[in-house]
């Protein structure tokens, strides 16, 4: 069959040609007469056997008829990675050159400016991550209303990577009538729930069994020490002469520090990992297309949809955490039909994750034979001397120091140890608390106690009280005195009176002011300075330092009563007398 024979147009079948393509895959000779008639497609096919051109040749065709609106792009297609949306773009413009199709690329790291004008002039083909597409959504840049073909493309990764519920929501802002294809490398019990949440009565149509390896790659697996893997690494380069590979580590901290060790020993490499800003993976991701660069070491985010011709081998720093990851990786190499090479280098503490990837390849992987690694190979059983504590093999470590150091008996005997100021080793023994007790005798000297005296008591008795005084002479002794009264003037009186009424109003309108409320004042004493009638006490400050006052004299006494008497008597006018008339006068 060739696709001549598939209902494709004039324009496409010349477009295909061009490309050097003249026979379909399997899934492409089921997929794409399908996608004409315009039904939903649910595609299962192992990585490299050309998903991306089933669904984007027919797609061509169909799209062709049509007249894109501004901000309403007419098809959709997601996928997980920029890496992979690159890709597909890169098959749109291979296989549509001779058609008037627009495309937009909407993927983060890029501008948003340039996207958005894009957008604005209005395309047939949208191709984007869903974190970028629910952005410009958000914004008002873009519509979903008129888009008619929707394709999810690596389903599978976008359930790994925790996109689901981004595509849930943007599938729920598409029009119900709609041509969905959902395409996946692997088919679990998830992916097929989203596919029958997705697809209307969809053409199931799956080439070979779910997560299988190609026949055309040959698999072999190194089982080394952590801390010879990037020697072992550098012998399988050496020894298979590779020029072209995929090195695949499950961190990204291990991409930069194996790609720096590369370097170092001479290898021609890039490296390649989410967190790289998007204008540099773009840069090595072309380097290594051009040949600039022969190994390009990456993580897991090239694992998908990578069509990169001739690469030869594809080599597993590290055992993929998910056993499925194994297949996307492998897939870099041996395809369309050509022959690749895949080789693992695993510890002893990967038999968890190499057991799982076995089981879904449902076979063992073979053991990779190279005479140059015959010094670093390992049993899967053994312990992981080198590992830090990041494999599973490290409970498999024996205790340091021996069976000795291992008990917990006290005359064990520690392991010898330099001394810092020589350099020959040093014995240091521990000698038993036992034995010591018996080798050294305690000095014991021998004085006498004091002996002990009984304290002598010596009982006393109470002096008689004095006898009590009677109620009249304590009366009479503490009797307040009479106080007698100096015989004063009818004027002197008078004046007394006055002004004594003249100060209470006073100071009582005065306390009325300070104290409105009814607040008692505190009694502060006349050699006290504070700062008014409701200063704290331990605001409270003795001019006189705390040695008192010094006594008033007799004379200080009299002359501050005169002084005062004065300007009392000042304040106050006299009253006038009667003056005597001069009839009485005479």
């Amino acid at each position: 069959m060739d696709f001549a024979d598939l209902g494709l147009s004039p324009d496409t079948l010349k477009a295909v040609t061009d490309a050097g393509y003249t026979t379909p895959t399997p899934i492409q000779a089921q997929a794409i007469p399908v996608v004409l008639m315009g039904r939903d497609v649910l595609g299962v096919a192992q990585t490299g056997t050309g998903k991306t051109a089933a669904f984007t040749v027919p797609m061509i065709d169909i799209l062709a008829g049509g007249r894109s609106k501004a901000r309403m792009p007419r098809s959709l297609i997601i996928a997980p990675t920029r890496e992979l949306a690159a890709q597909i773009s890169d098959n749109f413009i291979k296989y549509g050159k001779y058609q008037t199709l627009s495309m937009a690329l909407l993927i983060g790291g890029e501008s948003f400016t340039d996207q958005e004008k894009a957008l604005d002039r209005g395309v047939d083909v949208l191709i984007a991550t869903p974190g970028r597409l629910l952005d410009l959504y958000e914004r008002g840049r873009i519509l979903l209303n008129d888009a008619k073909i929707l394709v999810i493309d690596e389903a599978d990764r976008m359930l790994d990577m925790g996109f689901i519920p981004d595509v849930e929501r943007i599938v729920s802002l598409l029009p119900k009538m709609r041509q969905t294809l959902f395409f996946s490398a692997t088919m679990d019990k998830e992916i097929r729930k989203l596919a029958d949440k997705f697809l209307m009565n969809p053409k199931e149509i799956a080439v070979t069994a779910s997560a299988t390896a190609a026949t055309t790659i040959e698999q072999g697996l190194a089982t080394v020490r952590t801390m010879d893997k990037r020697e072992a690494l550098r012998r399988i380069l050496r020894a298979k002469d590779v020029h072209n590979a995929f090195i695949f580590c499950n961190r990204k901290k291990d991409v930069d520090i194996l790609f720096k060790s590369l370097e170092s020993h001479g290898f021609s490499a890039v490296a390649l990992h989410g967190d790289m800003p998007q204008s540099k993976r773009n840069d090595m991701l072309a380097k290594f297309k051009a040949n600039e660069a022969e190994l390009l070491v990456c993580s897991d985010v090239a694992a998908r949809g990578l069509d990169i011709s001739d690469v030869s081998h594809v080599l597993n720093f590290d055992v993929p955490v998910n056993a499925e990851d194994y297949i996307h990786r492998i897939g870099r190499t041996g395809r369309a039909g050509k022959t690749g090479h895949a080789y693992t280098l695993a510890t002893p503490g990967d038999a968890r994750l190499l057991s799982a990837v076995e089981k879904m390849l449902k076979q063992a992987i073979p053991p990779l034979v190279i005479p140059e690694l015959a010094d670093l190979i390992v049993s899967p059983d053994s312990a992981d001397e080198g590992d830090t504590g990041r494999g599973r093999g490290r409970s498999a470590r024996p205790p340091r120091g021996g069976a000795k150091e291992a008990g917990r008996g006290r005359g064990r005997e520690r392991a010898p140890r330099k001394s810092a100021s020589a350099d020959q080793a040093v014995e240091v023994a521990e000698t038993p608390v036992l034995e010591a007790a018996q080798t050294e005798a305690p000095v014991v000297i021998d004085t006498p106690a004091p002996a002990y005296v009984e304290p002598e008591v010596v009982m006393t008795a109470p002096e008689p009280m004095a006898a009590t005084p009677d109620a009249e002479a304590v009366s009479e002794e503490y009797a307040p005195r009479e106080r007698k009264e100096r015989p004063r003037k009818d004027k002197d009186r008078a004046r007394q009176d006055r002004n004594s009424d003249a100060r209470g109003a006073e100071d009582r309108a005065r306390k009325t002011r300070r104290n409105p409320h009814g607040i008692a004042e505190m009694d502060i004493a006349d050699n006290i300075v504070a700062f008014g009638g409701f200063t704290p006490a331990f605001l409270l400050v003795d001019p006189y330092g705390g040695k008192g006052a010094p006594p008033i004299t007799a004379l200080e006494d009299e002359t501050f009563d005169e002084e005062h008497e004065e300007k009392r008597t000042e304040s106050v006018p006299e009253p006038q007398q009667d003056q005597p008339s001069a009839d009485s006068a005479n």
